[in-house]
């Protein structure tokens, strides 16, 4: 089948690693989601992947701790998830790379942008943990940080959603599906697609946002492949 996308950003929520309970790691889910990474890697697609931390931390909803130590905190979270996703995509057969924001030479590779192409072009999956290395910024403006400086034809935005709709589809059973959207409309209605900083930062780039479900991983192959799925935010809908 034929590639529509040749580098893509996936970002994948600590959350949809949780598998229903959205804690820890489900092993269930990671496999099937490492499954769909690598039937899509297979057809020769660069892949690079952030990951949330939510299933462990939010540094956000930590109450009176300090927002940028609770980031930081959240930032190792990540980096917790980043490593079990390499050991999942690696038990499949998978070479892959951990990158990290913040040194922890023991355990990752440094965060080098172009150690981090020359990665995805030799065919391993690179997987960017630590967010951007910064508080006060989520792991959605880093993977569109990240997707931009790999120069990735897309940012694919895995939830537990099958796209962006008018509202809230598990409040409003009414709720409208949008198959594309402009960066204009989802910042100028703040639509949940991603956070006003991630989403001004792929629009300044030119940088496509697909957002779709990863209850079916199989989602990633078809996504990489064309099929229309989810909904697909760019300059002009």
């Amino acid at each position: 089948m034929a590639l529509k996308y040749k580098r893509i950003l996936l970002k994948i929520s600590g959350e949809a690693l949780g598998g229903e309970k959205g804690m820890g790691f489900d092993e269930p889910t990671m496999d099937a989601i490492c499954g769909g990474v690598k039937k899509a890697h297979e057809l020769g697609v660069q892949i690079g992947i952030v990951v949330g931390g939510g299933n462990f931390w939010r540094g956000r909803s930590s109450g009176e701790m300090d927002r940028t130590r609770a980031d930081h905190m959240g930032m190792l979270a990540t980096t917790i998830n980043a490593l079990g996703v390499c050991d999942a995509l690696e038990q499949l057969g998978v070479n892959v790379r951990v990158q990290t924001a913040i040194a922890m030479h023991q355990i990752a590779e440094p965060y080098i942008r172009n150690k981090a192409v020359l990665h995805l072009q030799k065919g391993r999956v690179v997987v960017f943990g630590c967010g951007t290395g910064n508080p006060f910024f989520s792991t959605d403006t880093a993977a569109a940080l990240r997707a931009a400086e790999i120069e990735a034809d897309i940012v694919m935005k895995a939830t537990m959603v099958d796209g962006v709709y008018d509202s809230d589809p598990k409040k409003n059973p009414n709720a409208k599906k949008y198959d594309t959207i402009s960066f204009h409309d989802v910042l100028n209605k703040d639509l949940a697609v991603m956070d006003s900083t991630a989403a001004s930062l792929c629009k300044d780039n030119n940088l496509p946002i697909l957002v779709f479900s990863i209850e079916d991983p199989e989602n990633i192959y078809k996504a990489v492949c064309g099929e229309n799925i989810g909904t697909i935010v760019t300059a002009n809908n």
